[in-house]
C-alpha cells in the first residue's frame, strides 16, 4: 500500500458531526459574520469587498477596544492599577493592528476606488460611533459629535453616557489624589462632559513620580503606558490621514468634511498633555 506522505491522516478522535453540538462556526456566528458585506456598486467593483472589509474588521477590533477600555476606568476607579495596567497592554496590541492594516487598504489606487466612491452615498468612516466612544474614553470629550448619531439611538446613547462618566484619564488622576498626591482640586471636581484642559499643577506632580520612580513604580510604570496609547492613536490617525491622501488627495470626505484638512487638524489633539510636558521638566 502506498503512503501519501503529504496527506495528513484524520484522527479518529477528531469530531465530524456537529448536528447536535455547537461547531466553530456556530459559536462564531459565522453565517452571519460572512454574509454581512454587500457591496453596493453596480456592475460590482472587485476592490469594494477590501473597502468592506476593511472597515468591518476595524469596527470589530473598536469594539474589543472598548471592551477593555471601558474595563480599565473601572479597575482604576477600584484603585487595582496593576490589572488596569494588563488590560491597557491588550489594548495596546489592538491599536498595533488597527494601524497595521491600513497598509491593506492602502493598496487600492485612486482610480480604482474612484470607480465605486460614489456608490458609498453620504456614508463616512466620521460617522463611527465605536472610535467617537473610543476618543471619549480616552478623554477627547466633544457634546457635538452626538448629534451625528441622533438617527440611531443605541449609538446615542452610548455615546451621551461616555460623555457624561469620567474618562481613562480622570480616573488616572483621582487616583493620584487618593494616593497622596498634591492633584489640583479642580480636576478633581471638573466638567467631565468637557476634554481635559492643560494643568501645569498636574506636570508637578508626574516630576515627582518621574523623579522618584523607584518609589512609585506602578505609577511611573502606568504614565508610561498612557504615553504608549496616546503615541499609538498618534500613528493610526496619522496612517488614516496618509492612506486618505494616497487614496483621495485632498477632495472632500464622503460624510462632508474637508477630508486630509480634517484628519491633519486631529493630529494636534492630545489625551494626555502633562504627561508629554513633563519629560521637558525632568532633569531640569
Amino acid at each position: 500500500m502506498t503512503v501519501d506522505k503529504n496527506t495528513r491522516a484524520l484522527e479518529a478522535e477528531i469530531e465530524t458531526d456537529f448536528r447536535d453540538k455547537m461547531s466553530y462556526g456556530s459559536y462564531l456566528g459565522l453565517d452571519t459574520l460572512l454574509n454581512s458585506q454587500h457591496p453596493v456598486s453596480r456592475p460590482e467593483h472587485h476592490d469594494e469587498m477590501l473597502f468592506i472589509i476593511q472597515h468591518q474588521t476595524s469596527e470589530l477590533w473598536l469594539k474589543l477596544m472598548l471592551h477593555e477600555l471601558k474595563a480599565i476606568v473601572r479597575r482604576l476607579r477600584e484603585d487595582d492599577l496593576r490589572f488596569a495596567l494588563k488590560h491597557i497592554a491588550r489594548v495596546k496590541h489592538i491599536q498595533r493592528s488597527l494601524t497595521e492594516q491600513w497598509s491593506v487598504l492602502a493598496t487600492l489606487t485612486p482610480s480604482e476606488y474612484a470607480e465605486f466612491r460614489g456608490d458609498l452615498g453620504a456614508s463616512s468612516g466620521f460617522q463611527s460611533y465605536q472610535y467617537r466612544a473610543v476618543e471619549f474614553l480616552l478623554g477627547n470629550k466633544n457634546a457635538g459629535m452626538v448629534k451625528v448619531f441622533a438617527s440611531d439611538p443605541e449609538a446615542s446613547e452610548l455615546l451621551t453616557g461616555l460623555l457624561n462618566e469620567p474618562s481613562i484619564y480622570d480616573e488616572f488622576v483621582r487616583l493620584l489624589a487618593r494616593r497622596g498626591f498634591d492633584v489640583p482640586a479642580d480636576l478633581l471636581e471638573r466638567d467631565v462632559t468637557q476634554a481635559h484642559v492643560f494643568s501645569e499643577p498636574l506636570v508637578a506632580v508626574y516630576k515627582e513620580i518621574y523623579e522618584n520612580a523607584a518609589e512609585h513604580w506602578d505609577l511611573y510604570e502606568a504614565c508610561e503606558e498612557l504615553v504608549d496609547l496616546e503615541e499609538n492613536f498618534q500613528f493610526w490617525r496619522f496612517r488614516h490621514m496618509k492612506t486618505v491622501e494616497r487614496t483621495i488627495g485632498f477632495k472632500r470626505g464622503t460624510g462632508g468634511s474637508s477630508g486630509v484638512g480634517f484628519l491633519k487638524r486631529a493630529l494636534e489633539l492630545t489625551f494626555f498633555p502633562e504627561l508629554l510636558a513633563v519629560r521637558t521638566e525632568i532633569g531640569a
